[in-house]
């Protein structure tokens, strides 16, 4: 089974026919039910991160319970489609980009299912490879970029805006982290896609970034953007062939994965 959690004005993406579970979890009950459908050869979950009246600020998402929910379900890869600002001229709004880097710049999330038992998982290239692939060679898509995650919900100011253009990040958010660590060490593959909803503060003069015109873009934006998550979830093989996002091998964990 293969997950997609959608992001901000992302709240559904199976018709009527889909069917609606509620995992129960060690970590409380998800954002929202988990809709179920079918997408080409795949049996898909899709979980609203936000709720599907976006209940949860970017600060108080419940992401260990979602992304245990999800493993429980059977879920193994998960694509994750999120709302960002550009650090860079050169991705407007409406642009498409897989990042391929992540920096954490939260605080007081919680961040790992293991609070004892000395386990640490690689993460220095957080988002899976096969996942990435399924969805960097459509047409119009920009690979690659560092999202910056920031802890939310305001927006930024100008001078961190400009902080973080000037280290080299290209995309700014505030719900990609901790979901994709905790994907890690669930060992589930995970990407990230994300639609470019506005031009950060730094980046753009005038007044700054408002949330009424980021879901105003994202709205705009959210066919062509469900579809890009349609094709790729068609273009992943049926069989996970991937050991990038298996980092427990010859570990003993202290809990039992779902």
């Amino acid at each position: 089974m293969i997950g997609v959690i959608g992001g901000s004005g992302f709240y559904s993406f199976f018709g009527d026919d889909a069917r609606s579970v509620t995992p129960d979890t060690p970590y409380g009950a998800p954002s929202a039910p988990i809709t179920i459908g079918v997408v080409g050869d795949h049996e898909v979950a899709f979980l609203p991160r936000h709720g599907v009246s976006h209940e949860f600020s970017p600060h108080t998402v419940p992401y260990r319970a979602n992304m245990w929910a999800l493993r429980a379900l059977g879920v193994r890869r998960v694509f994750g489609p999120c709302a960002v600002g550009s650090l860079t001229p050169d991705h407007g709004p409406g642009a498409m980009v897989v990042p391929d880097q992540l920096v954490d710049r939260t605080r007081s999330r919680e961040d790992t299912y293991f609070d004892s038992g000395g386990i640490h998982v690689d993460f220095a290239d957080p988002y899976c490879p096969s996942l990435r692939a399924a969805v960097t060679g459509r047409p119009g898509v920009v690979d690659g970029g560092a999202m910056v995650v920031i802890q939310g919900p305001r927006f930024s100011t100008r001078a961190e805006s400009k902080w973080f253009a000037n280290q080299g990040f290209t995309l700014v958010n505030m719900t990609g982290y901790p979901e994709a660590v905790l994907a890690r060490e669930l060992e589930m593959c995970y990407a990230a896609i994300a639609l470019v909803t506005d031009l950060d503060a730094g980046i753009e003069t005038g007044g700054g970034v408002k949330a009424v015109d980021v879901f105003a873009e994202f709205e705009r934006n959210l066919v062509p953007f469900k579809q890009l998550v349609h094709d790729a979830i068609t273009a992943v093989d049926v069989e996970r062939t991937c050991t990038h996002c298996q980092p427990h091998e010859g570990m003993t964990l202290p809990i039992e994965l779902p």
